[in-house]
């Protein structure tokens, strides 16, 4: 089942042919600042299934990681909206920033990342493991 998502301001607009293949929590400190927020929530689809059906994305490498990779971050160059992730290690993949998504409804982490450097305040209940560091 095919589902769609767009930026803040709607000029990025996107399909994933099928529901996501994965999901989970970075709590890196390198998403934090990029999220702007506690955490980011990730939706693993794979590169061939994401179809970007409006505007054209904006790049940031970020290669300042805790793990030494680049991380390429695309992004709404109008409003900001951060709309996914390329992460080494998962070539083949892209990770939705899931708060981008239009139904969110299923999303269910099914690990945390990074849970060395969660926030404090931040409390993980959902039973979801926790790697300390990048479980990939």
């Amino acid at each position: 089942m095919s589902e769609t998502g767009q930026c803040l301001c709607g000029a990025i607009k996107y399909r994933i042919d099928n529901s996501p293949q994965m999901a989970g929590v970075c709590h890196c400190k390198n998403c934090q600042r990029q999220a702007g927020s506690a955490f980011s929530t990730l939706a693993g689809v794979p590169t061939t299934e994401f179809h970007l059906i409006q505007g054209e994305l904006k790049l940031y490498t970020d290669t300042e990681t805790e793990s030494g990779n680049a991380v390429q971050r695309f992004f709404c160059g109008n409003c900001g909206s951060p709309i996914y992730s390329a992460v080494p290690g998962f070539e083949g993949m892209v990770f939705l920033k899931t708060g981008t998504m239009d139904d969110t409804s299923g999303f269910e982490p099914q690990f945390h990342a990074w849970g060395d450097t969660k926030q404090n305040w931040v409390a993980i209940t959902d039973g979801a493991p926790v790697a300390a560091r990048n479980p990939g």
